[in-house]
C-alpha cells in the first residue's frame, strides 16, 4: 500500500528500521552483503577522496603559488587520512570509532572553512570567508559517506552538520576579527539600500544564507537517508531470498531449487499425489556407536549422509527428513514426473555403489568401521524392493506397504 501522507512515511520507517535491527543479527547472508557492500563502498569512498584532494591540492597551488598554501596542502593530508583511517576501522554495525572519526572528519572541515589561513600575509574581516562560499564541500564529505555508510549515520551526519556549522558560524560572529572603517564606508555607500548593505558588509556573517545553507544541507541528507533505508529494505530482501534458496537447496537439488524460486504458484499448499519414497539407514549403528569414540560415529555419519543426499539429488529426489541415522527421501515432490520409481531405484543404487567406493577409500584396518545400510523403495500401494551385496554394505528392504 502506498503511504498517503509524513505520517505514514515516519511510522513506515519506524518500522522497517525495527525489522533491519531484528533481521541483521539473525540472517547471515545479510550480514554478509551488509559487510560486502560496506567494504566495497569504502574503498571506493577512500579511494575517490585520495584523488579527489588530491586534485584539489593542485588546484590550491596553480591558483596560489605562495608558501603560505602549504597549511592547506596539509590539511589536505589529514583529510586523506582519515579516509583510509575510516576504511581500517570500517565494521557492520555501531562503532564508536568510525563515529569520531566522521565527526573528526566533519569539525575539521568546518575549521578549515572558517578559520583563515594563519600564515596568510593578508587580512580581512573573519566574515569575509564565507564570501568565497565554500559550504559546498561539506556535500562531497556527504557524497562519499552515501557509498559506505547506512542511513542512520547519514541522517546523522546531516544533523551534526547543521550543530557543527551552526557553531562555527557563532564562533566567527562572536570572535572573529572585523574592520569598522571598512564597514562604515559599506554603511554609507548602501544606505539607501539596506538588503544590499547586508548581503555585502564585510562584517556580518549574513544569517540568512547561513541559514539556507544548513536547512538545504539538512534536507539532501534526509533525502539521501531515506533512498539509502530504500536500498537496505531491498537489500533484506534480497538477502532473505538467498536464506530461503540456502534452505531449499538442504532438501533439494540446485535445478529443482532454481525452479522453486522462479515460480509463483504456492508450492506448499497441501494436495495428495503418488510419490516414490526411499528410506536408506545405517546397519547396526546403534551397536556402532557404543564401540568406538564419538569422533569416529561423526565422520561416519557425515560421510553416510553425504553419500546418500548427492545420490538423492543427482537422481532428482527431496530430502525429505534425517531420521537419526537414516534419510527419508521421496520423488515426485514437488513436481511429479513417470520415472519417479526409476529415479529412486537409480538413487539406492547409487547409494549402493558411494558406499562401497567411500569403504574401498577406507581401507581394511580393524579399528576403521565400515558402511552398512539398508533401503527400501515404496510407490503408492506399491512397493519395490533390491537386495545387493556389495563389500561392506548390506542392503536390503526393510518397511514395505
Amino acid at each position: 500500500m502506498v503511504s498517503s501522507g509524513p505520517a505514514d512515511i515516519f511510522r513506515g520507517l519506524w518500522r522497517r528500521g525495527a525489522e533491519e535491527r531484528l533481521a541483521s543479527p539473525d540472517n547471515p547472508f545479510l550480514l554478509q552483503a551488509l559487510r560486502k557492500e560496506k567494504l566495497e563502498g569504502q574503498r571506493i569512498a577512500a579511494w575517490a577522496r585520495t584523488v579527489a584532494l588530491g586534485a584539489s591540492g593542485v588546484l590550491i597551488a596553480f591558483q596560489n603559488a605562495s608558501w603560505s598554501m602549504l597549511y592547506f596542502h596539509g590539511l589536505l593530508l589529514v583529510f586523506i587520512a582519515l579516509g583510509w583511517a575510516q576504511l581500517r576501522f570500517a565494521t557492520v554495525g555501531r562503532s564508536r570509532i568510525e563515529l569520531l572519526l566522521i565527526l573528526a572528519d566533519l569539525v575539521l572541515l568546518a575549521v578549515t572553512l572558517t578559520v583563515p589561513n594563519p600564515f596568510a600575509a593578508e587580512g580581512f574581516p573573519t566574515a569575509m570567508i564565507f564570501r568565497f562560499e565554500t559550504f559546498p564541500y561539506f556535500f562531497i564529505i556527504l557524497a562519499l559517506a552515501t557509498l559506505a555508510y547506512s542511513w542512520r549515520t547519514i541522517l546523522t551526519m546531516g544533523s551534526a552538520v547543521v550543530v557543527i556549522w551552526l557553531v562555527s558560524v557563532l564562533g566567527v560572529a562572536l570572535f572573529g576579527s572585523t574592520d569598522p572603517d571598512l564597514g562604515a564606508r559599506v554603511a554609507a555607500a548602501f544606505g539607501d539600500v539596506p538588503v544590499l548593505r547586508g548581503l555585502v558588509d564585510p562584517n556580518s556573517v549574513v544569517w540568512s544564507i547561513r541559514a539556507q545553507e544548513m536547512l538545504i544541507f539538512f534536507l539532501v541528507a534526509a533525502i539521501l537517508a531515506l533512498r539509502g533505508q530504500r536500498s537496505t529494505a531491498l537489500l533484506i530482501r534480497q538477502a532473505d531470498l538467498a536464506a530461503e534458496r540456502a534452505s531449499l537447496s538442504r532438501y533439494f537439488p540446485p535445478s529443482m531449487v532454481d525452479e522453486l524460486a522462479a515460480v509463483r504458484s504456492d508450492v506448499g499448499a497441501v494436495r495428495s499425489q503418488d510419490v516414490a519414497v526411499l528410506f536408506a539407514d545405517i546397519v547396526g549403528f546403534t551397536q556402532l556407536a557404543e564401540r568406538e569414540t564419538p569422533e569416529t560415529v561423526v565422520e561416519l555419519l557425515r560421510r553416510c549422509h553425504g553419500v546418500i543426499e548427492q545420490a538423492i539429488f543427482a537422481n532428482g529426489g527431496t530430502l525429505d527428513k534425517y531420521l537419526g541415522d537414516g534419510v527419508m527421501a521421496t520423488f515426485g515432490t514437488p513436481r511429479i514426473s513417470p520415472a519417479d520409481c526409476t529415479n529412486a531405484l537409480a538413487a539406492a543404487r547409487d547409494i549402493v555403489d558411494g558406499i562401497a567406493a567411500a569403504n574401498a577409500e577406507l581401507g581394511r584396518p580393524p579399528a576403521c568401521p565400515r558402511s552398512a545400510s539398508r533401503w527400501a523403495c515404496i510407490s503408492g500401494r506399491r512397493s519395490s524392493a533390491t537386495s545387493a551385496r556389495s563389500g561392506g554394505w548390506n542392503s536390503r528392504p526393510w518397511a514395505t506397504r
